[in-house]
């Protein structure tokens, strides 16, 4: 995720030094599962390592921004989990996230989110916008952090995302100790007041990163945040959306 200002130059230069400074930008959170199978052969190790060298992946060069923060099951506020988001910008109204359960090599990708501004949402029909979660409180709270680059740019990033809402889909559980991405995606909200997020997992996942939600909520005071739509984060009003797998043809066994 690009910092678009022009007068972040300056603050940009800083970022890629910080993050071989700080030590806190990653690889401190394991995933929570181990997939089953066969453990890696030199072949497989040996061609991946050619395709590293060989293969352009010009989209993954643009997922440039790590944010740490937390979602839960859309209709289960108690199905809390912690997610690790590797975003970047197709342009300045559009973020696209890929989300893993961990920072660490063994990570497991656990869905996607999109990200878009406030007047692109506006823009939506309302069925669509109860699909959609604001980023307010997760800004506002300070559990939302992008760790490893220098406060001022990470206050200035913050301003950005508090506008904006998130689609959310995860499609691996491995909150739920599943080894393989078993079952159907599952729609993920954001937390939208102080209360409902499970306070020590919030105090393990700042010692890890050595931050402070409670600094970090002080120090994004000056931030102006805007109204939520109120047809956004519909499970407030009771309206909850999940995918459930349904048959719509006979097995051609059972037709026997």
């Amino acid at each position: 995720m690009a910092l678009h200002s022009g007068n972040m130059n300056t603050r940009m230069l800083l970022v890629p030094l910080t993050l071989v400074l700080c030590s806190c930008g990653g690889e401190n959170t394991d995933s929570n599962v181990t997939a089953p199978g066969a453990e890696q052969s030199g072949e497989t190790t040996a061609l991946e390592a050619g395709a590293d060298i060989m293969q352009d992946k010009a989209p993954l060069r643009t997922l440039n921004a790590y944010l740490n923060g937390f979602h839960f099951y859309n209709g289960n506020i108690q199905a809390q989990m912690e997610a690790h988001h590797y975003c970047g910008h197709l342009n300045e109204e559009v973020i696209q996230c890929v989300i893993f359960d961990g920072n660490e090599e063994s990570a497991k990708v656990m869905g996607v989110e999109y990200i878009i501004s406030r007047n692109l949402f506006a823009k939506l029909p309302t069925e669509e916008k109860h699909l959609w979660h604001s980023h307010v409180h997760e800004v506002r709270s300070g559990q939302l952090i992008a760790p490893g680059i220098p406060e001022v740019a990470e206050h200035e990033l913050m301003e950005k995302i508090a506008g904006t809402y998130g689609k959310t889909w995860h499609t691996w559980h491995t909150d739920q100790g599943l080894e393989l991405p078993l079952g159907t995606p599952m729609l993920m909200m954001g937390f939208t007041q102080d209360g409902q997020m499970d306070e020590q997992k919030v105090a393990q996942r700042d010692e890890r990163f050595e931050t402070s939600s409670a600094e970090n909520r002080k120090n994004r005071a000056d931030i102006e945040y805007p109204p939520v739509d109120p047809d956004a984060n519909a499970w407030e009003k009771g309206i909850v959306v999940q995918l459930e797998a349904v048959r719509t043809k006979k097995d051609s066994r059972e037709a026997r």
